[in-house]
């Protein structure tokens, strides 16, 4: 049984049609990668599990259960947190008071603020700071910091390396494959072609809303690849 499934999909912005009948599924513990050009409908996948785009036909279903009322408490209540792209850091609440945010599901799991500060140490120490007072590198361990805190069984990253430095990128892509490889499904949205390599085990190509190309990554060459992305 699929931990997420998406099975055709038709997704609306107000009365414009954006997904044209996605299907997808992430099992447990896989890393997914989502890619394409910018305004193929890579976010609003995203917006669908929040509840922000409205589905038209065909369901979402998590561990086989039918989800009829989408929002984004919804989702996390039932082991999706989400990564934003942008961050989505509360500007008025201090470090530590955005980390607790994640927690607000109940969910229990092996992330607390003890744990998540244990992975990003720079949190505990500007634990007391407003959120956006961090730089970008430090901004993105917040937001995931957060996400963990929800104690996901899915996790799903909008364009997470986004303004990161190098050697940042290269912790993220480490980080996420040993959240795949604990038993955390992970589906990764973003351009990098070399953090997608990096941490996806098989990619879904979307085209006008609709997936145009799937596979794994070990049977498709970086060029090929590289090619589908520009659909």
């Amino acid at each position: 049984m699929s931990l997420l499934s998406f099975h055709d999909v038709h997704a609306l912005y107000g009365q414009a049609r954006i997904l044209n009948g996605v299907s997808f599924d992430i099992d447990a513990g896989e890393r997914v990668a989502l890619v394409g050009r910018n305004g193929v409908g890579k976010t609003t996948v995203v917006n669908t599990l929040c509840g922000v785009t409205r589905i038209e036909r065909g369901h979402v279903s998590i561990r086989g259960k039918a989800m009829r009322d989408l929002r984004r408490y919804t989702a996390a209540q039932n082991g999706i947190s989400v990564v934003l792209q942008g961050r989505g850091i509360i500007t008025n609440l201090t470090v530590e008071e955005n980390l607790l945010l994640g927690a607000a599901t109940g969910r229990r799991g092996p992330w607390s603020l003890a744990s998540v500060k244990a992975l990003f140490p720079i949190l505990e120490e500007r634990k007391a700071s407003l959120g956006l007072a961090l730089s970008g590198g430090q901004q993105q361990m917040l937001a995931i910091g957060r996400a963990l805190m929800a104690n996901p069984d899915l996790l799903i990253l909008d364009e997470p390396s986004e303004g990161l430095a190098p050697v940042i990128v290269d912790e993220l892509a480490e980080l996420l494959v040993r959240l795949g490889n604990d038993g955390m499904g992970i589906l990764l949205i973003e351009q990098s072609v070399g953090l997608i390599r990096r941490v996806a085990e098989r990619f879904y190509v979307l085209s006008k809303g609709a997936v145009a190309a799937s596979g794994p990554l070990a049977d498709i060459g970086a060029e090929e690849f590289q090619q589908h992305i520009a659909i």
